[in-house]
């Protein structure tokens, strides 16, 4: 596999806290992936169609995107179902990533064709260990089919 082929993991966190231990965790699964953060759903819009600041970045989708629900600006939920109606997105794998208990974000995630839903637990070493086996999985280990 040559280096072109790995793929991004796309963070989109609006809490710092929570981005940052997020990254420290995929950063210490010694994944090949280079992870990107962005803080809601318009950039991450943005990052994936390349528009604003992110019209140099090269073309490629990402392996997973982790994505919070509750995020000002574009919330999760929203970015989800915009993924899920464009051709060229519907296939990437999509883990939400959520403090929200609501049984409703859970029911509408999985109607929206989220491929996970996890919990962020409380507890911090729950919570690293939890994000460092999701990109793992989702980047590594997962197979999906060529975009074309």
């Amino acid at each position: 596999m040559s280096n072109n082929d790995i793929r991004t993991i796309l963070l989109v966190e609006d809490s710092p806290a929570d981005a940052e231990m997020a990254m420290d965790a995929l950063r210490e699964a010694n994944l090949a992936n280079p992870v990107v953060h962005v803080e809601d759903g318009v950039d991450c819009m943005d990052w994936l169609n390349r528009r604003g600041h992110y019209t140099d970045r090269a073309e490629s989708d990402p392996a997973v995107i982790l994505l919070d629900i509750k995020m000002p600006r574009k919330d999760g939920l929203e970015v989800l179902k915009e993924l899920r109606t464009d051709e060229r997105w519907k296939r990437v794998p999509v883990v939400i990533l959520s403090s929200s208990r609501e049984e409703s974000d859970l029911a509408r995630s999985w109607d929206l064709g989220v491929n996970a839903y996890v919990l962020k637990p409380v507890d911090a070493q729950q919570f690293f260990t939890a994000v460092q086996t999701l990109g793992h999985f989702w980047a590594v280990l997962n197979q999906r089919p060529d975009s074309e």
